[in-house]
């Protein structure tokens, strides 16, 4: 699948080897050139991209509380991972969002992808969704329990600085979002693309 990530991402490099393969993160590790001219085993994680779905239902945004075995309790936006047979990120948004909360909606756009570290290749797409086209059963996985609710956007930008659930990790990308407009109206991201 192609995708977009940002400008300065860092990639595990081609010559890497793979040194360890987990359920979620494999270990690869290679020789690297040193300015003196001497060699270091350098070493990255890889793990498969994720999505997080913001969803406009009319004037509310779509929330959810997730509660999962190794982690309690924790409010935030849809999402989960990437599968192989997702034929792009909108379409595995459109998927976690379907299975979570039995949403669909029309229209979906990437507005930001981020690299949480340098040291593991691992993006995360935040794609927005708006227009609800149906709503139906929701089929989340054996290990969630998830429950739904919409929200103001102020509610939410208040949760946002609060750091509840989850919502401290979208400080970035709603501080300069002062209305919902702003939301609805955010750009596409803009990336390079790559077929990883």
């Amino acid at each position: 699948m192609q995708k977009l990530i940002p400008n300065d991402a860092v990639l595990v490099p081609p010559e890497a080897e793979l040194k360890f393969q987990g359920e979620i993160f494999n270990v690869y590790q290679w020789q690297q050139k040193l300015f003196d001219g001497s060699s270091a085993t350098f070493e990255m994680l890889k793990r498969t991209d994720t999505v997080i779905a913001i969803c406009v239902v009319e004037d509310k945004i779509l929330i959810v509380d997730d509660e999962q075995p190794y982690f309690g309790n924790r409010q935030g936006f849809p999402g989960g991972r990437i599968d192989d047979n997702d034929s792009s990120i909108e379409a595995a948004a459109a998927r976690e969002v379907r299975e979570e909360t039995g949403y669909s909606f029309k229209n979906w756009r990437t507005i930001d992808v981020r690299q949480p570290y340098d040291k593991v290749e691992w993006f995360v797409h935040v794609v927005l969704g708006w227009q609800v086209s149906g709503r139906g059963e929701p089929h989340p996985d054996a290990g969630e329990k998830i429950t739904t609710e919409l929200i103001t956007f102020d509610k939410l930008t208040e949760r946002i600085q609060k750091k509840i659930g989850s919502f401290g990790n979208a400080q970035t990308l709603f501080e300069n979002l002062a209305t919902f407009d702003d939301l609805l109206n955010k750009p596409a991201f803009n990336g390079q693309l790559v077929g990883r």
